[in-house]
């Protein structure tokens, strides 16, 4: 009984580490496409509009590192620093959001290479 038990907590942990894993993937590409998308925004009428739209998608990705890193931590046990992480980045993020939205490329687009950095860290670890 306990056995089977210990081999469920195992399954539902491994399920949360690659949910978590995917979730980095996916923000780690969206904050690329950012940067296509910014290239765009400085060379085609549409790229504004592209911009705008992976900003929200991007945001939502960052949200969801979030919770996979609370569901990856809730059930083993495990650490929370991937939370700390994923709230970090998150906070990241909304700074982000609002230098656009302001227009200060001086701060928004070497954020945005930082973001893109620690989301490949972040990648890369797990």
């Amino acid at each position: 009984m306990a056995a089977r038990a210990t081999a469920t907590a195992t399954a539902n942990a491994q399920r949360h580490s690659t949910f978590l894993k995917t979730a980095i993937f996916l923000q780690t590409l969206t904050i690329f496409l950012q940067a296509v998308s910014a290239g765009l925004l400085l060379t085609s009428s549409f790229g504004e509009t592209l911009h705008s739209v992976g900003a929200r998608v991007m945001y939502g990705a960052a949200m969801l590192y979030v919770l996979a890193a609370v569901l990856a931590w809730k059930p083993g046990g495990g650490s929370p620093r991937p939370i700390r992480h994923a709230s970090g980045f998150l906070a990241l993020a909304s700074v982000q959001v609002l230098l656009g939205i302001a227009h200060v490329p001086s701060v928004h687009l070497p954020l945005g290479v930082l973001m893109f950095g620690l989301s490949v860290l972040a990648l890369a670890r797990r």
